[in-house]
């Protein structure tokens, strides 16, 4: 039971953290593309990035684990909003704006996750 209140405690926070990002991005862009949803993703990507470094590194619980990745990032970043949102670009004939968000999606969002573990092998090595 204590493992699901974790989860959900983590989903809560991160949920309210992808809500407020992605709004505060919309207050300065206008659009159809979807500027929100992807930096929110992205920022989600390097930060699993660098914490997947840092956790490799110290030996933190599973639980700890499970309330960060799955919890918290798992709430903060959206596939499904940035599925529907491709979709919604799709129909409405707007196919460059769509195969740019699914291109700069999954490609920076690869690789800020290895830009965020890259990082943190080199923050542990100086720390160190």
């Amino acid at each position: 039971m204590s493992k699901i209140f974790l989860l959900a405690s983590g989903g809560a926070i991160g949920t309210v953290l992808r809500y407020s990002l992605s709004g505060f991005t919309y207050r300065f862009v206008s659009g159809v593309f979807p500027w929100g949803t992807l930096l929110v993703n992205l920022a989600g990507s390097f930060v699993i990035g660098l914490l997947w470094g840092l956790f490799e590194i110290d030996n933190f619980s599973t639980n700890v684990r499970h309330f960060i990745f799955i919890g918290i990032l798992g709430g903060f970043t959206t596939f499904s909003t940035f599925t529907l949102e491709s979709l919604n670009l799709f129909r409405d004939g707007e196919i460059k704006l769509a195969l740019s968000n699914i291109l700069a999606s999954n490609i920076f969002g690869l690789l800020l996750v290895l830009a965020g573990f890259i990082i943190s092998k080199y923050l542990v090595h100086i720390l160190r």
